[in-house]
């Protein structure tokens, strides 16, 4: 005799979508609340780093849906293509991260005037409009572990990125069942 209450059990590409959302949404959160919380100034190539996070995140949410309605195909499709925009976030923290090092010298537009590490993120329209130099982006406002060879923001966000694309390809590779 069946249990009147059935437990659905969740698709782990439903589970691996949401993973998926969740990091890109808490990572590019995260960075506006370093910058708008925590006073860091981000460089040039901390604000390109966030473009694979604004087309990634609806495209993650998008997946979720996708997911949650039973629509394998399509969200096995969405992984993918969110695997291929975190790989390139992947290549643009990693980047930064070898400039940060200088193991290749970055744009020229990013050589800054000396980084002040940690300005007022309030007053960033002003240091704008009064022509303060633009924050360097071989300075490292910031590493974890608190070392030379500790992680800036820009190492982090490259191992978060390869979760992410870890993550996406996990499920994008889930075999669809049939259904019952």
């Amino acid at each position: 005799m069946k249990p009147a209450i059935s437990h659905q059990r969740t698709d782990s590409r439903t589970v691996l979508a949401w993973a998926v959302f969740l990091a890109a949404f808490g990572t590019i959160v995260g960075a506006w609340g370093f910058e708008l919380i925590g006073g860091y100034v981000p460089c040039q190539l901390c604000l390109g780093q966030r473009i694979p996070y604004y087309v990634g995140v609806p495209v993650a949410l998008l997946a979720v849906i996708a997911a949650m309605s039973g629509r394998a195909q399509l969200t096995r499709l969405l992984l993918l293509v969110l695997a291929g925009i975190f790989i390139w976030s992947a290549y643009k923290g990693g980047f930064h991260a070898g400039v940060e090092w200088e193991w290749w010298q970055g744009p020229i537009a990013c050589g800054g005037g000396g980084a002040a590490p940690i300005a007022p993120a309030g007053n960033l329209l002003g240091q704008l409009t009064e022509g303060a130099p633009p924050v360097s982006c071989t300075v490292a406002s910031w590493r974890f572990p608190d070392a030379d060879w500790g992680l800036s923001f820009a190492g982090w966000n490259a191992v978060v990125s390869a979760a992410i694309v870890i993550g996406a390809l996990l499920g994008a590779t889930r075999p669809i069942r049939a259904k019952a």
